[in-house]
């Protein structure tokens, strides 16, 4: 297991991802994915999460679902990270210009779902109740050999991500991209426990080195389990111990060695 974490490390092409239920065809991909951090407002004394779940759902019904400019929103909420208040949303874009119109889309549809203006402004107000003042935002490139999920998940799921560090050194795009098909044909899409895989880069934001890896799982016992399914796989296809150490010498020279694990739920429900 140690040998095969460190090749997963160095090999870290990619992040967070999107929902699980895009990439249809490699051509049809969206392009850019959006993940906003937001924080839960720790001093609302009425916090309900069915409350919460209820009113995103409904702005999810009226407004993101019939945005035809996003591809795909999700919820993320915090089960593993440094900051238990922190929530994801995210959010995959056909084009960069569809980001923008995507937001001028949502005002267009939220007045049309709420005519009333004081209607309009109450269920936002109980909305943003929710939530701090504070965010950031990252805007991700999805990359190619994503692992789709087999059919939309009706429960809650685990979502293990990756963020490694690419070190722009020696190599080459073509190498690069030949060693990630190779491992990810025969590591991660013969993984089961492996229910959906995606990988994304830095495109807008503050750490353009940054890689990401989501992976989905059906429950956190699965996560053990995942590892221990790529050493046998990864040891089942590099047989021995000279071919495993010049795929994971080559590997490295495309990242810097440092690595973060952060653990999400991924919620059922709350997705388009």
């Amino acid at each position: 297991m140690k040998t095969i974490n460190r090749f997963l490390m160095v090999m870290a092409v990619v992040l967070l991802s999107c929902n699980t239920s895009i990439f249809a065809q490699e051509q049809t991909r969206p392009q850019f994915v959006t993940v906003t951090t937001m924080h839960w407002n720790m001093g609302n004394k009425d916090f309900k999460m069915d409350e919460w779940k209820a009113i995103e759902k409904e702005y999810l019904d009226k407004v993101t679902m019939k945005n035809e400019h996003v591809a795909s929103a999700s919820f993320f909420l915090h089960r593993m990270t440094p900051d238990n208040t922190e929530l994801l949303y995210v959010q995959s874009y056909p084009t960069w210009e569809a980001i923008g119109k995507a937001a001028d889309r949502n005002s267009e549809l939220a007045q049309a779902a709420w005519p009333d203006e004081n209607a309009r402004n109450n269920f936002f107000k109980k909305k943003s109740a929710y939530y701090s003042d504070n965010h950031s935002d990252e805007i991700y490139t999805t990359m190619p050999n994503a692992k789709l999920m087999a059919s939309e998940p009706t429960k809650d799921m685990i979502c293990y991500v990756r963020k490694g560090h690419f070190a722009f050194g020696e190599g080459s795009d073509e190498e690069f991209d030949a060693m990630d098909k190779e491992y990810f044909d025969n590591v991660t899409a013969k993984n089961e426990f492996i229910k959906a895989y995606h990988p994304m880069a830095h495109a807008w934001g503050s750490d353009r080195t940054e890689a990401i890896e989501a992976f989905f799982l059906d429950s956190l016992a699965d996560l053990d389990k995942m590892f221990e399914r790529d050493t046998e796989l990864y040891e089942a296809y590099w047989k021995d111990d000279a071919a495993r150490k010049s795929m994971e010498e080559k590997g490295a020279q495309y990242f810097d060695g440092r690595h973060g694990d952060y653990i999400y739920t991924y919620v059922a429900g709350l997705a388009k």
